[in-house]
Formats: C-alpha cells, structure tokens, sequence
C-alpha cells in the first residue's frame, strides 16, 4: 500500500485542482458564459470525486481495524477536501446568481 504520505498527498493534489475548477466557474458565470461555468463544475466534480474516493478508501481501511497514525500531513488533505466541497457550494450558488443578474440586465436594456 501507498505511504499514508503519499495518499494525503493525492487527495490535496485532486481537490486543490476541483478548488480551482469552482472558482474558475464563478469567474466564466461573472463574464456570462454559464454554460462554459457548468462545465467547469462538471470538471471540478471529476477531480472531487478522485479525492473522495481515496479518502473513504482510508475511512474504510481504519474501519476494517487498521489503527494507522493520523499526521498532520492527512489532516491538511481532509481540510483541503472539506474546503473544496464548501467552495463547490458557493460557486453554485454564485452562478445562480449571475444568471439572475444576466436576465435583470437583459429584461432591462428592452
């Protein structure tokens, strides 16, 4: 099995990428591109879920027993993959927002 190293390292590697993805997003919905926006959620989502997976994968192998030592390394990885999801959650609700001024601005300027 990976160094417990290793896999914290994955997961912050995949989350900080679907990070990124949200706040791309937000910025593509600022600019009025919602379609490109929920595209780059749907990529985000991708790399959230490679994160998530290896982290329940280590959830499910203390489940099984295996008392492995907690490091501060891991911590950060389950901070980075919390955060990323709070991010996701906020950018959704950016681009909903967007889109509403979108068509406020559209039905004004008639």
């Amino acid at each position: 099995m990976e160094s417990l190293d290793l896999i914290s390292f994955r997961i912050i590697s995949f989350v900080g990428v679907a990070k990124s993805k949200y706040l791309e997003a937000v910025k593509k919905a600022e600019e009025g591109d919602f379609e490109k926006a929920e595209s780059i959620i749907s990529e985000g989502d991708n790399e959230f879920n490679k994160g998530h997976e290896v982290h329940a994968k280590l959830i499910a192998k203390e489940a099984k027993g295996d008392r492995t030592i907690p490091t501060i390394l891991l911590m950060h990885a389950e901070d980075q993959l919390l955060s990323a999801e709070t991010i996701k959650i906020m950018a959704l609700q950016m681009i909903r927002m967007y889109k509403q001024m979108n068509e406020l601005k559209k039905g004004g300027s008639k």
